[in-house]
């Protein structure tokens, strides 16, 4: 098995169209973390992404005759264009089946290359059942974005290069994982040619299907995959991915979503790159097992795998980025409403540098902040808030609270006037013409909304906060409501975040 994927990649065909894609070292990051950190620059594909690799190296081995009748692919976007510019190549036509949710950048890259675009489904999961119908209808040759021996071999080439590229002891690579198609290739390599390099995968801590399956020794369906790093948002890996990571690959690492946009901004800092999600995987994963594992002095490699980024989601990275550094700390602090208060509260901050700073009167007694402050590191956070509590205020930590870092912070101010009982949930829904009025009609017109947040992040998932009044009768019909509706949704009702700002 080792020798014929060894084969398999030496004897790639992908640089018809790919690069040799360059090895940076990141000298900032590389400060910082006392070890060698290295960047596989994939993101300078002619397609922006490793994806191409794969695709070509699967359609340059199809036929004459499959070539003559045509590819069709299901894709959220990298891999759509790296069959897209394959397809132009091997003088082929290319069908691309796109979730309805994909960012306009990638549709308009896709058609750019002239494949013909087809949307469907609001997920990754429906435009392939779709693309696997249109493929058996119309006679087409289908090329699968990672779950192929081929597409796993033209991916295997990364790997090829880095051991090329650097030839000195590498302690650790670090990779993205979705459907483990780019894992799988380039631990099938590595593995075989420096078993002493440990070869890591990283996953969102919402999107993990690798790492749940190598957990449970079989193959996982995830029931939610988060959207945001939507290049490795997939339910299930594939079944060669999952037998070859099972074989080669060392360990899985999580990252949150804040860890993401950090490393998407340490690697801006370095290079003036934007890495989309996806791309800044490696580099959060590498900063958080290198942390955990105290180690310095050491060589580690990890692949920016794409730079397919929509402009609009630079603002929820940017606001994101310092909290995932650990560089800001988000604080609800209760002070006596009473002159002298804020004083002493700005005493205790110092000459720490405020980030934000949202307070409105609204009990004679008690006054709720919410409070952004840069801190040097996380332990800083736990010194802030004990000598908050030492000067007699209440401090609670939101850094980690979803709600507060989504919703209460553009919503401070308000509160529902009167007695009424009110419930609050956060819900998750695809971020495509219609649906939010899709969830409004859903909801009907019997229940009072007190409260409703929503803010578009430029990326493939909706996220609104909604409160609600609804009488103890019609608990029932609102239960057959969020059932009905499809959504991800969570009860934040008992959130201190909620009760402190806005109950």
């Amino acid at each position: 098995m080792k020798d014929d994927y060894l084969r398999k990649i030496l004897s790639a065909r992908v640089y018809d169209v790919a690069i040799e894609s360059p090895l940076d070292r990141l000298r900032v990051l590389s400060g910082r973390t006392a070890n060698e950190v290295l960047l596989k620059r994939e993101d300078l594909q002619p397609v922006f992404s490793f994806k191409l690799r794969g695709a070509y190296n699967k359609m340059a081995h199809l036929s004459p005759a499959a070539l003559k009748r045509g590819v069709i692919c299901a894709s959220a976007g990298n891999h759509a264009q790296g069959v897209a510019l394959a397809a132009q190549r091997l003088g082929t036509s290319a069908t691309i089946v796109m979730p309805v949710t994909t960012p306009r950048i990638k549709i308009d890259a896709v058609a750019a290359r002239g494949a013909k675009v087809v949307l469907h489904g609001d997920s990754y999961h429906e435009a392939y059942l779709h693309s696997r119908t249109l493929a058996r209808d119309k006679g087409l040759a289908f090329v699968h974005p990672y779950d192929d021996p081929l597409v796993i071999a033209g991916q295997g080439t990364i790997g090829m290069e880095i051991l090329r590229q650097h030839q000195h002891p590498i302690h650790a690579v670090f990779v993205p994982v979705g459907g483990g198609g780019l894992i799988a290739g380039i631990a099938a390599y590595v593995k075989r040619v420096s078993p002493e390099t440990r070869v890591i995968g990283v996953q969102p801590v919402d999107s993990n299907a690798m790492q749940a399956s190598l957990k449970a020794g079989r193959r996982v369906t995830l029931k939610h995959v988060n959207l945001f790093a939507d290049g490795v948002a997939v339910k299930q890996v594939g079944r060669e991915t999952f037998r070859l990571a099972r074989a080669f690959v060392d360990e899985m690492v999580l990252v949150d979503t804040d860890e993401i946009c950090a490393a998407i901004k340490d690697i801006y800092e370095d290079t003036r790159a934007i890495m989309e999600p996806a791309g800044g995987l490696g580099v959060a994963g590498a900063k958080r097992w290198l942390e955990r594992h105290r180690i310095q002095g050491r060589t580690v490699v990890a692949i920016a795998c794409g730079a397919n980024m929509n402009f609009d989601r630079l603002r929820f990275v940017a606001e994101r980025a310092e909290l995932g550094e650990h560089r800001e700390a988000v604080l609800a602090v209760s002070i006596p409403e009473k002159p002298g208060s804020f004083r002493a509260l700005c005493a205790l901050l110092g000459r720490r540098n405020v980030t934000e700073f949202n307070y409105r009167l609204s009990d004679r007694k008690v006054a709720h902040i919410f409070l952004g402050v840069q801190v040097g590191e996380r332990s800083e956070i736990d010194r802030l808030i004990t000598d908050l509590r030492g000067a007699g205020f209440k401090a609670v930590d939101l850094s980690d609270n979803e709600l507060a870092k989504l919703h209460v912070r553009h919503t401070v101010g308000g509160r529902m006037p009167g007695d009424g009982e009110e419930m609050l949930y956060r819900f998750e829904f695809p971020e495509r013409p219609g649906a939010l009025m899709n969830f409004l009609t859903h909801m009907g017109s019997g229940w009072n909304i007190t409260l409703f947040h929503y803010r578009n992040h430029g990326a493939d998932v909706g996220r609104v906060l909604v409160g609600l009044q609804v009488p103890h009768k019609e608990r029932a019909a609102f239960g057959r409501f969020l059932k009905d509706i499809g959504y991800d949704f969570a009860d934040e009702t008992g959130n201190p975040a909620y009760r402190m700002f806005l109950r």
